[in-house]
């Protein structure tokens, strides 16, 4: 079957989510040097403050019922541990949760790429999508008013009263703090086997082909033939969200596709070469951020690196470089080691948790037709 789909149809998020694709595929793509600790950013501090609250505070969604947080949970690698995300009460996700530590540092977000803009442009489609938050921003921007909490914090970031493009601004600031740190690569502190299964990343594995640079992703996207999940289609809420996604991302045929088109809603090849194409993830922060691949299909390193191992799965526009590695179960189990190593300390401190309580609803006000707003 082919999808097409139609040219400058609006903006649509999917629910987000992280996939795990070990580029088993041969170096010739040529593997970066540039491995190393992932570079913090300058942030500005005020700013990065409001922006944790906001992400920790419900009253950003319709009806107060979830936060950036409820999906992105700290403890779990600000990712969710679910195959599939959750979404707006009466509907739930067809994407795995992706993690949002080094988020920052992105050129195009989503599993299929499609937002390549800026952070501002995200948090905006995040917290106005229907099933998602469902939050329409001009109430969102009342509601903080009431606040006085926010009122003063807004003024201290130097953004005056409380604004749609202020949150808009001040979320991507505290997200710019999510850096990943302590791994035993970044410190020096690698097992004998994380060493040996790093010789094969770079070497035999031909991991490095795609996983490069400091947060182990060449930011493209590829099709290395992920099984889909049923899950998406035998949910009625999840086919849902799915059909509203394709619907407005101008899929033809869109309540009869079985398959997550990926990259084609980006790119809309009219041969369709681009179907089943997603972003090659990052491998940081793998230990708590499972299960893995953009549908949350594999719940272990050891099945995604088999699952390479075996030369990827089946698809038709599958990547043609990917083939099986006949690797030992000691290299494949050295692999899981180097990966694991690219893990470090949890961000779950209050540098980066908002832990004070967040009001969800507020005092009644007396003559309240004659106080000021």
């Amino acid at each position: 079957m082919r999808f097409r789909v139609a040219g400058g149809i609006g903006r649509v998020l999917a629910v987000a989510a992280a996939v795990v694709a070990i580029a088993a595929v041969p170096s010739g793509r040529g593997v970066a040097d540039d491995f190393g600790p992932v570079p913090s950013i300058k942030v500005d501090a005020k700013k990065a403050e409001l922006g944790k609250r906001l992400f920790f505070d419900k009253r950003l969604s319709g009806d107060v019922a979830l936060s950036c947080a409820s999906c992105h949970v700290p403890e779990k690698g600000f990712a969710d541990g679910r195959p599939l995300s959750k979404a707006y009460p009466g509907a739930e996700g067809f994407r795995n949760t992706p993690t949002l530590i080094n988020a920052a540092h992105k050129a195009a977000w989503f599993h299929d790429g499609r937002l390549g803009t800026n952070l501002n442009d995200v948090t905006r489609e995040m917290i106005t999508e229907t099933y998602i938050m469902n939050m329409d921003m001009r109430l969102m921007q009342e509601r903080l008013k009431q606040d006085p909490v926010y009122l003063r914090m807004f003024k201290e970031a130097g953004y005056g009263e409380p604004s749609n493009g202020a949150v808009r601004k001040a979320i991507p600031e505290y997200l710019k703090t999510l850096t990943s740190r302590g791994a035993p690569f970044d410190t020096g502190a690698l097992s004998d086997s994380a060493k040996q299964g790093f010789d094969l990343f770079t070497g035999k594995a031909g991991c490095a082909s795609c996983h490069s640079g400091p947060r182990f992703t060449d930011d493209r996207p590829h099709n290395t033939g992920v099984p889909e999940n049923p899950d998406i289609w035998g949910d009625p809420r999840r086919h849902l969200t799915f059909v509203t996604f394709a619907m407005f991302m101008g899929v033809e045929n869109y309540m009869n596709v079985r398959r997550d088109l990926g990259a084609h809603v980006r790119s809309h090849k009219s041969d369709g070469s681009d179907i089943g194409k997603f972003m090659t993830p990052t491998l940081r922060e793998l230990k708590q951020t499972a299960p893995y691949m953009h549908n949350g299909t594999f719940a272990t390193l050891e099945e995604v690196v088999a699952f390479y191992d075996r030369g990827g799965g089946d698809d038709p526009n599958k990547d043609p470089q990917l083939k099986p590695l006949g690797l030992s179960r000691e290299e494949q189990a050295d692999l899981v080691a180097f990966l694991e190593a690219l893990s470090g300390d949890a961000l779950t401190g209050s540098d980066h948790v908002w832990s004070e309580k967040i009001p969800a609803n507020y005092q009644a006000i007396e003559n309240w037709v004659e106080v000021k707003n």
